[in-house]
């Protein structure tokens, strides 16, 4: 992928959420919401404070994170279906990139 974000902005992947309830009713496309999970496929190099220092981003590539509904703007790189946002718009770190490697 010939895509790098600037600044503070992360490319995510959304992970897709289940074709099935738990109790094994089949979800139709109509019913779904897009799932607010993704996998971080790639990073900005951070913010910059006023005085220039780089800020690093708490996020890396690989990254399974949690984020907001209403977050991020819908690109279509490659075919892809892929969302730009900003790092402030992360909620959280589900599992880092080390911790899958390691399960």
């Amino acid at each position: 992928m010939a895509f790098k974000p600037l600044h503070d902005r992360v490319l995510v992947r959304r992970v897709e959420s289940d074709e099935k309830t738990k109790g094994g009713l089949i979800i139709p496309d109509s019913a779904k919401e897009k799932p607010a999970e993704g996998i971080v496929v790639a990073c900005g190099e951070g913010a910059r404070k006023d005085s220039g220092e780089l800020i690093e981003m708490a996020v890396a590539e690989g990254d399974k994170i949690l984020f907001g509904k209403w977050s991020g703007t819908e690109v279509t790189i490659d075919g892809e279906e892929l969302l730009i946002m900003k790092e402030s718009d992360i909620l959280g770190i589900i599992e880092t990139k080390a911790k899958a490697k390691a399960a």
